[in-house]
């Protein structure tokens, strides 16, 4: 009896040190800094490093800004009006509130570098960003996918995308960032937040919205049907 008490009190700190651990990941690894991420391994692992450090301190603040600072305020100012719990903000409606406050400011991001005269595929990151909020959102009018997953896809496509653009290998990097997708989905099934399918599906949407938007095939192909359809 006193073995089978030790043992299930060893397997309930087991459960507990993973679901905190589970925890942890899915705060350092959210959907939130992806395009703060993003432009820091531009600036320190491609050619862009070069620019004058003034210059990438003003891009990287802008961003910090507009996708970190401004969404974190205002969602917690939502909350704080409507007195809502973390449970209560999972909610349904509430994600989408909380998906539209971080969509405006993205939009605020985009009109800044635009005015900046960033080159496109800086202002693309933000594009990527938007588009993958906005899919996100219609997914989960039927079907709560993961913006954590689809933030980890979307980091792998713009890999696979600015590895093309930039001529660089980034095998190391897709390495890494492949290991902490399937930690941080595992993470999230753990926490009950997501199922393996909402999992997957927040990583397809997030990958094929990176592709898309930054790989120059995709681009390409999409300049060709413009103007097709400008000048047929």
């Amino acid at each position: 009896m006193k073995e089978e008490h030790l043992h299930s009190t060893e397997q309930l700190v087991s459960e507990q040190s993973l679901i905190r651990m589970a925890r942890i990941v899915s705060a350092v690894f959210t959907p939130v800094t992806i395009p703060f991420l993003a432009f820091g391994i531009l600036f320190l692992f491609s050619y862009l490093r070069l620019l004058p450090y003034q210059y990438k301190l003003i891009v990287m603040g802008v961003v910090f800004c507009f996708t970190i600072l401004m969404p974190l305020f205002t969602i917690h100012t939502y909350k704080r009006i409507n007195g809502l719990s973390r449970d209560e903000m999972a909610e349904r409606k509430h994600r989408y509130a909380s998906l539209i406050l971080t969509l405006i400011g993205y939009i605020f991001c985009l009109i800044m570098m635009h005015r900046m005269n960033l080159p496109y595929y800086m202002n693309g990151i933000i594009i990527c960003a938007l588009l993958m909020i906005l899919g996100c959102t219609v997914c989960n009018l039927k079907w709560r996918v993961s913006e954590h997953m689809a933030g980890a896809g979307a980091i792998i496509g713009g890999l696979v995308a600015f590895s093309t653009l930039l001529s660089y290998n980034p095998l190391w990097w897709l390495t890494l960032f492949i290991l902490i997708a399937g930690t941080l989905g595992t993470a999230r099934i753990i926490l009950g937040h997501h199922t393996l399918g909402e999992v997957i599906g927040g990583f397809v949407v997030g990958l094929l919205c990176s592709l898309l938007v930054l790989h120059p095939l995709s681009n390409f192909f999409l300049f060709k049907f413009i103007i097709h359809l400008i000048a047929p």
